[in-house]
C-alpha cells in the first residue's frame, strides 16, 4: 500500500463502518456510506469523571463483573476543548457550543459569532438550505447557550430575550425544552403566526403528530431528574423529535442536551449529577434504538466541556460509595427545602438521604438551616459527599479534553483524538451535497 493512498482508505473505512457496538445489527454492507439523518447529542460539563461515575453508579454490587453503560458501548474517541485564544484554554458553554456548531473557535460567551462578532454558518443553516429538518430537545431553556450556538447567533450569551426572538428567523421545525420566562405572549403569537404548535404541559407532547412545534414546558430549566425518577422527561422529548423530524423524506439534524449535568456540576451536586446522567443515558438509548432500526442515522455524543473538576475518590482515601447515591429519593435541594420547613426535619432529611446522619453531621446542618435554603442545600450536598468519597476542585469549568462517542454510518470518522472543531467540520461533510441545477442543453453563450 502506498503512503499517499492509506489517508483515502482510512476515509473510506470512516464512511463505509458504524461503530463497533453496531456491527452485528447494521453491517458494512447495509449501512450506507453517508447518513441521511443525524443526532448530535451533547452532555454539557461532561467530563470523563462523570462517565466513569455513572459506571460505578449503575453497576450491579451482587455481581463480581462491573457492568458497561451507554457511553462504553459507544467510545470511540476524545476530543479538546480550548476555545479562541483570546480567552485562554477553558471554554464556557458558548464558545464550546460555537466550535460544535461552526467548526471555528471563538471567545467565551460568543454564540456563533467568529472573535469579530461576526455571525459564523451554522450546521443547522447549512441543512435548512439542504431542505433537511432542524430540532433541538434541551433540559434547559431553549435559548441557553447550547442550543443558541445552533439556532442563531449573538456576541452574547446573555442576550436571552433577543437569542428567543431570532428564533422566529430559524424555521426550526422541534424547539423542545424549558425557557417560558422568555417567551413572552406577544413573541409566542409570533411563533403561532408562523405555523408552531406551542405547548407547555408534557402531556401535550402526544397531540403534537406534526412539525412545527414550540415546546415550553418550564420556567427556565426543567426539573431535576432525581426529583421526577419516573417522569424522563429529556428521553420523551427526544423520542417526540425523532418522530416528528422524521417525516422528512429528505432527512433532518437534531440537537439533544444533557443540560444539567453541568448545572448540577457547578453545585458540586453528585446525586444530581448521576440523576442527570442517568436521564441523559436514557435519551441516548432512545436515539441508539433509533439508529438500530434507521441505518441511514448517524449519532454523535459528547461534552462541550468538563464542569466541576469531580473525582472519585477524595481526602486521601481510596474509596467511592456510590450505594449512597442509590438510596437518595430527592434533589438536595429539595431535601434542603423541606428540612428548612419542616419540624422534623432531622428524621425526614435522614429518610430522604437514605442514612441515619450521625450527631456531628446534625450539628453542622443545624447551624446552616439557620443560614437559609442555599447554605443548607450546600451542607446537605457536602454531607452527600462525605458518605460518597467524592471530590471536586471547582465550581467552574477545567480544560480537560472530553470523550466522543458515535454510532451509525460514518462513526468512524470519529474516531482517535480530534479538536471539537472537528466533530462539527466533519459533520459539515456528512450532509448531502447540494443538487446540481441541470441546465438546457441548447443554451448558448453569446
Amino acid at each position: 500500500m502506498s503512503f499517499t493512498k492509506a489517508p483515502l482508505l482510512l476515509l473510506a473505512l470512516g464512511l463505509g463502518f458504524a461503530s463497533p457496538s453496531f456491527a452485528d445489527d447494521i453491517g458494512p454492507a447495509k449501512a450506507p456510506a453517508r447518513p441521511k439523518n443525524i443526532v448530535i447529542m451533547v452532555g454539557d460539563g461532561m467530563g470523563p469523571a462523570y462517565t466513569s461515575a455513572y459506571r460505578y453508579y449503575k453497576d450491579n454490587p451482587d455481581t463480581e463483573e462491573v457492568e458497561q453503560t451507554v457511553f462504553d458501548r459507544l467510545l470511540v474517541g476524545m476530543a479538546s476543548t480550548y476555545p479562541a485564544s483570546v480567552s485562554g484554554y477553558v471554554t464556557d458553554s458558548a464558545a464550546a457550543a460555537t466550535a460544535l456548531a461552526t467548526g471555528n473557535k471563538s471567545y467565551n460567551g460568543a454564540i456563533s459569532v467568529d472573535t469579530q462578532k461576526q455571525p459564523l454558518p451554522t450546521i443547522f443553516e447549512k441543512a435548512k438550505e439542504l431542505g433537511l429538518s432542524t430540532g433541538v430537545a434541551v433540559s434547559c431553556q431553549i435559548n441557553h447557550a447550547t442550543p443558541a450556538a445552533f439556532l442563531s447567533h449573538n456576541e452574547s450569551r446573555k442576550n436571552y430575550d433577543a437569542i428567543a426572538q431570532s428564533y422566529l428567523s430559524t424555521n426550526a421545525d422541534v424547539l423542545l425544552g424549558g425557557g417560558q420566562s422568555y417567551f413572552p405572549p406577544e413573541l409566542l403569537a409570533q411563533f403561532t403566526a408562523q405555523g408552531y404548535q406551542h405547548i407547555t404541559r408534557f402531556e401535550d407532547l402526544a397531540t403534537i403528530t406534526q412539525p412545527k412545534v414550540l415546546g415550553l414546558f418550564a420556567e427556565v430549566q426543567l426539573p431535576w431528574a432525581v426529583d421526577e425518577k419516573d417522569a424522563h422527561r429529556l428521553s420523551s422529548l427526544t423520542q417526540k423529535a425523532l418522530n416528528l423530524l422524521s417525516q422528512n423524506d429528505q432527512g433532518f439534524v437534531l440537537l439533544v442536551e444533557g443540560s444539567l449535568i453541568d448545572w448540577a456540576g457547578h453545585n458540586n451536586d453528585i446525586a444530581a449529577a448521576m440523576g442527570e446522567m442517568d436521564e441523559f443515558a436514557n435519551a441516548i438509548e432512545v436515539v441508539e434504538q433509533y439508529v438500530r432500526e434507521h441505518q441511514d442515522t448517524l449519532m454523535v455524543i459528547t461534552a462541550d466541556h468538563n464542569t466541576g473538576g469531580l473525582s472519585i475518590g477524595a481526602d486521601g482515601n481510596y474509596k467511592w460509595d456510590p450505594a449512597v447515591l442509590r438510596n437518595i429519593s430527592a434533589s438536595p435541594d429539595t431535601l434542603a427545602k423541606a428540612a428548612i420547613g419542616g419540624d422534623e426535619w432531622k428524621t425526614d432529611l435522614s429518610r430522604g438521604l437514605g442514612f441515619e446522619l450521625t450527631e456531628e453531621e446534625i450539628a453542622k446542618l443545624n447551624v446552616a438551616r439557620m443560614q437559609g435554603l442555599e447554605t443548607m442545600s450546600t451542607a446537605v450536598r457536602h454531607v452527600i459527599d462525605n458518605r460518597t468519597g467524592t471530590g471536586w476542585t471547582t465550581e467552574g469549568h477545567t480544560g480537560m479534553d472530553v470523550q466522543v462517542f458515535a454510532a451509525g454510518p460514518a462513526a468512524g470518522l470519529f474516531n482517535g483524538h480530534q479538536d471539537n472543531t472537528d466533530i462539527a467540520n466533519k459533520i459539515f461533510s456528512l450532509l448531502p451535497k447540494p443538487k446540481k441545477v441541470k441546465e438546457p442543453a441548447n443554451s448558448a453563450v453569446n
